[in-house]
């Protein structure tokens, strides 16, 4: 018994008293203290505190640590079973090793079994370089499992310190990804590296550091300010979702009514059709108690994702955003989305769209970079998703761009579209130098010129660029008042909550990568 409690107490200090200072000095936790923060109260039970490393070689069979820089085992977070792994960066710089790899692998393989989330605290110098190909090994036993586990369980990846190299491809393969600012990074080649072969020179900071990956790659999809707060928004985001993929999200207690009429949606959208506005002030008003957690905040900011509830059902929210590139699609929203799309209906989250779309972004760029392919995902994601889908259109829905934000002809479910709704081809301008191409080109004076224009746009808009077209042949199911949206929103789940769909079998769909 004396021995047991001696060597609990020996895993516990993990590199010893001096690298836990080190750690603390720089801003960070142990990998002990983070568990101990993320999950219930005295609920941790841990495996392979004893494991120890096999390996001999450069001065290491003198060098062992219990544990092996890793800490592993499962717990709950408010009243639910996750399974868990946190990197240890007093131990050997966090570097893993064959054992460190099988522990990971262990609590990986068991998370499956039983349908649990697992979330992985990432703080480590990347592979072990004493072990050679042994820990290159243990890396890829890691995706291979993130890749049978996705789609499955939950995956959450929290970066609280180093991640480089083959270390950055296991949360790269999770579900969502949380850094800490000014403390994390991730890149597959340092700037050491990159120097060495490019000539430039750049900092940890600029090359992989949160703020980049928030706003310029994607990669992360949660910036916190330090670590406590990345331990809340991981808490938080797991109340939006089930255990596994054959459970439903959790229902959360709601107090705000139903039939709760928010006036102001009557007047958000502007008069003058090219006039923005903040969809998320939309959504604020039309979710539970206005609580919206949105996902990639910084990137791709023309459009929206993040979950809600509606009367405690749990919801993603896709959202055009007119503030910002006008809410046209681009590649980097084309792909932000459809990956979002593509995880609620892997985990039974219902999906409600809020459109408004002049449009793709023009232009050679976006022509080049595979604007097309990349759009193209984005269809993919919505036809494909046999969850409950719901859209309204707030204001502009034309073209290529209606027809992929969750229409009708996408299999949506409900389709609403608010009073002031256009639904067309293209806008009023486009149409008319269109129609009246020939006309135009013979009006010389520019005042009359104007007023044609003016007339024709106006002609053009009470024709085709309204609902109640698209509802006369029962694209549209309704026309609802803004006001009215959130109650119309949650009838909608409601009925909707034993919708069955499938789609054809198959070993795997081909999706435009």
């Amino acid at each position: 018994m004396k021995r047991l409690i001696a060597e609990r107490e020996k895993a516990r200090l993990g590199g010893g008293e001096k690298r836990i200072e080190a750690q603390h000095n720089k801003g960070k936790h142990t990998a002990r203290e983070r568990i101990a923060m993320l999950l219930d109260e005295g609920s941790f039970e841990e495996y392979d505190m004893f494991v120890t490393h096999r390996t001999t070689d450069f001065g290491l069979d003198k060098q062992h640590y219990l544990s092996d820089g890793v800490v592993t085992g499962y717990g709950t977070i408010d009243g639910r079973p996750v399974y868990i792994f946190s990197q240890d960066f007093t131990v050997f710089g966090g570097s893993l090793s064959e054992t460190y790899a099988e522990k990971i692998c262990k609590i990986m393989d068991q998370a499956l079994k039983v349908g649990v989330p697992v979330i992985g605290i990432n703080d480590s110098g990347g592979a072990r370089i004493q072990e050679g190909v042994r820990s290159l090994a243990g890396y890829a036993s890691i995706f291979q499992r993130n890749i049978m586990a996705s789609g499955v369980i939950p995956q959450i990846s929290a970066i609280f310190g180093p991640c480089a190299g083959g270390a950055v491809y296991s949360p790269a393969l999770t579900d969502f990804v949380m850094m800490a600012e000014n403390t994390s990074y991730m890149f597959v080649t340092g700037p050491k590296v990159v120097k060495t072969v490019t000539g430039e020179t750049i900092t940890e900071e600029d090359l992989g550091g949160a703020t980049v990956h928030a706003s310029k790659s994607g990669v992360t999809h949660f910036v916190a300010s330090d670590e406590a707060e990345g331990i809340l928004l991981i808490k938080k985001l797991l109340s939006y979702l089930p255990q596994n993929n054959l459970e439903e999200p959790p229902l959360a207690i709601c107090d705000d009514p139903i039939d709760r009429l928010d006036e102001g949606l009557n007047t958000i959208i502007p008069e003058q059709p090219s006039h923005p506005y903040d969809v998320k002030k939309v959504i604020e008003a039309i979710a539970d108690n206005g609580e919206f957690l949105e996902v990639q905040r910084q990137y791709a900011r023309n459009i929206v994702i993040g979950f809600v509830t509606f009367n405690g059902i749990s919801t993603g929210i896709v959202a055009n955003q007119p503030n910002y590139l006008a809410g046209c699609l681009d590649i980097n929203a084309s792909r932000k989305a459809a990956r979002f799309i593509r995880f609620c209906d892997a985990f039974n989250i219902p999906i409600v769209s809020l459109v408004d779309v002049p449009g793709f972004l023009p232009g050679s760029a976006q022509e080049f970079e595979g604007i097309i392919s990349n759009g193209a995902k984005l269809i993919f994601a919505y036809g494909e998703a046999t969850v409950p889908k719901i859209t309204i259109i707030l204001r502009k829905a034309y073209g290529g761009a209606y027809c992929v934000m969750s229409s009708k002809h996408l299999r949506g479910d409900v389709n609403y579209a608010w009073p002031k709704a256009e639904i067309a081809v293209m806008g009023p301008a486009g149409a008319i130098e269109v129609l009246y191409n020939r006309e135009l080109k013979g009006i010389e004076d520019p005042e009359e010129r104007a007023r044609f224009v003016a007339e024709k746009e106006s002609e053009y808009r009470e024709k085709f660029a309204n609902p109640y077209e698209a509802a006369k042949y029962g694209y549209i199911d309704d026309v609802i008042e803004p006001r009215n949206t959130r109650f119309r929103i949650i009838r909608s789940l409601q009925i909707l909550s034993t919708k069955k769909d499938s789609n054809p079998p198959k070993k795997h769909s081909t999706l435009p990568l």
